[in-house]
């Protein structure tokens, strides 16, 4: 019996090694779970899906928002693409602009023909802008 005490005390015991090893089994969880949350915040707000070339009017660069002021804007391009048989409707790239500079460049230069480079996110953060188009070079302009 004196020898249970201790085994109890020292905490050496079934029943110790049991709780070790079930706090072990948690701190890889939540392990696993802060590496897995972060890899989908990655992917979906900062990995480039897609980059390319858009060129068109420029209609309107604009800063606007309630809590975070961003640059959205609007390229024009030529054709026409409709939706329903019947009907037609410009075809507008909307973008936004996460570079000061770049975003008062291109307010100068509304209703030119313009080639702008962009990356295309999965998702929109607030703080860069509300589409998931981000220009961030202007090629031309005519």
């Amino acid at each position: 019996m004196n020898s249970e005490t201790n085994e109890n005390q020292t905490g050496s015991g079934r029943g110790s090694a049991l709780r070790r090893s079930f706090r072990r089994f948690l701190w890889i969880m939540l392990a696993l779970l802060v590496l897995a949350g972060g890899a989908f915040v990655y992917v979906r707000y900062y990995f480039v899906f897609g980059s390319g070339v858009k060129a068109g009017t420029l209609n309107y660069v604009v800063k606007k928002g309630y809590v975070f002021k961003t640059y959205e804007g609007v390229l024009i391009m030529e054709g026409f693409r409709t939706a329903t048989p019947g009907t037609l409707q410009s075809n507008q790239f909307v973008f936004s602009v996460d570079d000061a500079n770049l975003a008062d460049s291109l307010m100068r230069l509304g209703g030119r023909q313009v080639e702008l480079r962009y990356n295309e996110y999965l998702g929109a953060l607030p703080w860069r802008g509300y589409s998931n188009f981000v220009v961030d070079e202007i090629l031309s302009v005519k």
